[in-house]
């Protein structure tokens, strides 16, 4: 029997299927086009959404849940004591992709020069604008702030992390009983 082949998955118009890394039956997991760190990922609706008020409560419940999977898996890979996990709902929020997305970003004490606020400055600033990136990207064009990445290193990083996702359980991740097993795996860090 053939491979069943999915369909494309969008982060609004643009065709993310070869950077995802994780799929549930209403959101997906992608790696970053301009990441502000190594780890910085987003999790995402399959539907494109442009806002958290167009989500149903399936939607938000399953776009929760991802990101809480997602984000133990990327502490444990990325030996992060922390992360942040943010959304820029709409455009004076910073949002520059009209498809409601999470960050999850791996934290590190004195990351962003010891500023740990900093990094809502650089999601808000020119050089988190994935929006402009993913248009570039297309025609050839870089801004020049934050490198956007191609292709197949994005590739490569899907592949390493959406093996790390079948390594489950992981930290952050618990079982039936509430508790953490502390199984520990790859560390992207060393």
């Amino acid at each position: 029997m053939p491979p069943t082949i999915s369909p494309p998955i969008y982060f609004s118009q643009f065709n993310v299927t070869s950077q995802v890394f994780h799929r549930t039956p209403l959101s997906y997991a992608l790696v970053n086009l301009k990441p502000l760190k190594p780890g910085h990922v987003l999790i995402c609706p399959r539907r494109v959404a442009p806002t958290f008020q167009d989500l149903n409560r399936s939607e938000i419940a399953d776009l929760f849940e991802t990101a809480q999977v997602v984000s133990g898996m990327i502490r444990r890979v990325y030996d992060a004591p922390a992360v942040n996990i943010a959304i820029q709902d709409g455009p004076e929020a910073g949002q520059t992709v009209p498809h409601l997305h999470i960050h999850i970003i791996p934290r590190h004490r004195g990351d962003f020069g010891g500023q740990a606020d900093r990094v809502y400055d650089l999601l808000e600033s020119r050089e988190g604008y994935v929006g402009g990136a993913l248009k570039e990207r297309w025609s050839g064009v870089d801004d020049g702030l934050r490198r956007a990445r191609g292709e197949d290193e994005m590739r490569t990083e899907a592949e390493l992390l959406r093996m790390e996702m079948e390594k489950a359980p992981f930290a952050g991740s618990t079982g039936e009983s509430g508790e953490d097993d502390g199984t520990s795996s790859t560390n992207f860090t060393s």
